[in-house]
């Protein structure tokens, strides 16, 4: 698909969905709270979240792929305009994200795609697999803290200006191509932070869905 064949009438579009990748190891509050922001804020259709089952830019998880997948169930059951998508933990190989894309675009082919970023992970798009073919399948749409900003002499802010959206409406005029930049105040809240309080016997309470630490303590995981 070439980009210039993406733009359509506006009152002939579907709604935007955005998607949300991560290896969920485990899912948290700052993943669901986040998804929940920019589902009302930008009217989405929904919110996907993805978990990757061999992410090429870090370690294998030390969870297996069903384990994360239902940890990701559990903590969005019910949950108006989030669902879990895992066609990555049904797919061989790394679990690059233009391929993700390209399957995406296959099942929604008239709804614009927003992938979410965060700030670190934008700047690390070169060193991703195809990642100029990205914005051919979907838009980009970069969270940031209120503290953070794009650096000036950097390759990215010449990218970001160069597709960057007028205004989050414009997202809605096509079905990819372009970046939009939201700031949303962050929960401070890590994965990893997470796994080590577990691993040293301290209580992870109020940092991810009840439902998801009976999972892990079922399961005796990170122990």
């Amino acid at each position: 698909m070439l980009l210039n064949d993406t733009i359509y009438q506006k009152n002939k579009l579907f709604n935007v969905i955005c998607i949300l990748g991560g290896t969920f190891n485990p899912i948290h509050h700052g993943h669901l709270r986040l998804s929940i922001e920019l589902y009302e804020r930008l009217n989405l259709e929904s919110v996907l979240l993805i978990p990757s089952a061999h992410p090429p830019h870090r370690a294998q998880p030390s969870v297996s792929s069903q384990r994360r997948l239902e940890m990701v169930q559990v903590a969005i059951a019910g949950v108006e305009g989030l669902s879990v998508d895992d066609r990555e933990l049904r797919r061989q190989g790394p679990s690059y994200m233009i391929d993700t894309l390209k399957s995406l675009r296959e099942d929604y082919p008239r709804n614009p795609l927003c992938l979410i970023l965060g700030m670190d992970a934008f700047l690390g798009l070169p060193s991703w697999h195809e990642w100029k073919q990205l914005l051919t399948y979907a838009h980009f749409l970069i969270v940031r803290r209120p503290d953070t900003l794009l650096p000036e002499k950097n390759i990215m802010q010449d990218f970001f200006k160069a597709h960057q959206a007028a205004s989050k409406e414009d997202l809605k005029k096509q079905i990819a191509g372009m970046i939009w930049m939201e700031e949303i105040p962050a929960l401070n809240i890590s994965a990893t932070y997470i796994r080590r309080l577990i691993a040293v016997g301290k209580n992870p309470h109020y940092l991810l869905p009840p439902a998801v630490l009976d999972i892990i303590n079922s399961h005796l995981m990170y122990r």
